[in-house]
């Protein structure tokens, strides 16, 4: 499984990273023996539907699966819907968007959109309600701690795992999500000693405490607001965990 970070910045785009997206692919056979590459995206945040181009056709993702409806994590999918609707070579087929509750109706709501059929046409919303099957993507959706209803996902392929933190605080989801992964990928928009607000976001350190209580086998930090210097969070996690630490960075591509 190979991980290729469009952006990476926290809470809105950076001068060197769109907001959270993550391209994960795979390559999988299909039943009549036929292969070829899968291609997800973990959220599709402000400005990485353009950076996204860099890396892949746009057209050639498979799914779109939404930690929550934040804008920073989902509002280029309005771009998404002008390219898959207006492209040049037609309108191109409906692809799942999967999310919470509501994200069709958000969805519509960030385009000036009626309701019905909104985006309906483009994409096929479903709704986090357990574990699903992608091409050799197996994706398990758990609940997490934040303002709106957020999910940290966790995803499996090749025999290897992913999980990703999406925005939460400290919780027993995120533990859950984080359960032996081979990398966890986790938000560090706080620092520690600041006073920060309880169920929002993870510290550097928390992201070290959680890696290390749950045996993760490789630990990269994201979702670093840009008024914050990274090396901050990467020292606190390091003092927490003895694994290896990395910090995401725009453009990287790293195999799992």
């Amino acid at each position: 499984m190979k991980l290729t970070i469009v952006g990476c910045s926290g809470s809105y785009p950076g001068p060197d990273s769109p907001a959270s997206c993550y391209l994960l692919e795979a390559d999988h056979v299909d039943e009549t023996g036929a292969s070829r590459t899968w291609r997800v995206l973990l959220d599709l945040g402000s400005g990485a539907l353009g950076a996204l181009h860099r890396y892949v056709d746009p057209l050639s993702v498979d799914a779109v699966l939404l930690s929550h409806l934040h804008a920073d994590h989902c509002l280029d999918l309005a771009g998404f819907y002008v390219m898959r609707k207006y492209h040049p070579s037609g309108p191109q087929p409906r692809i799942p968007v999967w999310g919470p509750v509501g994200t069709a109706d958000r969805m519509a709501r960030a385009y000036d959109l009626a309701l019905d059929p909104g985006m309906t046409n483009e994409f096929d919303f479903r709704t986090w309600e357990g574990p699903v099957e992608i091409g050799p993507f197996t994706v398990r959706p758990v609940p997490v701690e934040h303002p709106v209803p957020a999910f940290g996902l966790r995803v499996s392929a090749d025999g290897v795992s992913l999980a990703y933190s999406g925005d939460t605080g400290p919780c027993s989801g995120l533990d859950d999500v984080a359960e032996g992964v081979d990398l966890l990928l986790a938000e560090a928009s706080f620092r520690s000693g600041d006073p920060n607000p309880v169920g929002l976001h993870l510290t550097g350190n928390d992201c070290g405490d959680v890696a290390r209580r749950r045996g993760v086998k490789r630990l990269m930090l994201t979702h670093i607001p840009p008024w914050y210097d990274p090396q901050v969070a990467l020292r606190e996690a390091r003092a927490q965990y003895a694994g290896p630490v990395e910090l995401a960075v725009a453009g990287a591509v790293t195999e799992i």
